[in-house]
């Protein structure tokens, strides 16, 4: 995993609508983790939420696809790192939002058992709370990279 883009955007300039949750209905993650529908908060809250925020941190991931489960583990891990650091410098509602379902442990308990091993580290996939990520950049499903987004102010 390597870090390949950080820029700032405007909280203003990001389209939440319903189309990116109803995408989230196709995929074979849906209903299975906690950071995807029906779990995570719905984009009509994300359009109230945004209001709050000034600015968000986009950031750019290249990964290597053979190994794509452990390089998105590092991918969460790198957003839920940089979002302590920036709680730490007084940005205290911080917020990382991963790139699709949460794959935080190797095995999930809450696909299995219903409960999640680690709650304090879920955050919500980008899709699921409604963010269009293509009103931000223009996606280019041939490039190996993963998008990730921290919402600061």
């Amino acid at each position: 995993m390597e870090v390949l883009e950080i820029r700032e955007i405007q909280a203003k300039d990001i389209v939440v609508s319903p189309r990116p949750v109803w995408k989230c209905r196709t995929c074979p993650m849906y209903g299975k983790r906690p950071s995807c529908p029906p779990y995570a908060p719905s984009w009509k809250e994300t359009i109230e939420v945004m209001k709050h925020y000034k600015r968000a941190i986009l950031v750019k991931f290249k990964i290597d696809t053979s190994r794509f489960e452990e390089e998105k583990r590092r991918v969460l891990v790198w957003l839920l790192n940089k979002e302590k650091e920036l709680f730490r410098e007084g940005n205290y509602y911080a917020l990382a939002l991963f790139p699709g379902n949460c794959n935080l442990c190797e095995e999930c308990t809450f696909e299995t058992e219903g409960k999640c091993k680690k709650p304090e580290m879920v955050r919500p996939s980008i899709d699921a709370i409604g963010i269009e990520l293509s009103s931000i950049i223009e996606i280019r499903f041939n490039e190996p990279v993963l998008y990730g987004m921290i919402l600061v102010d």
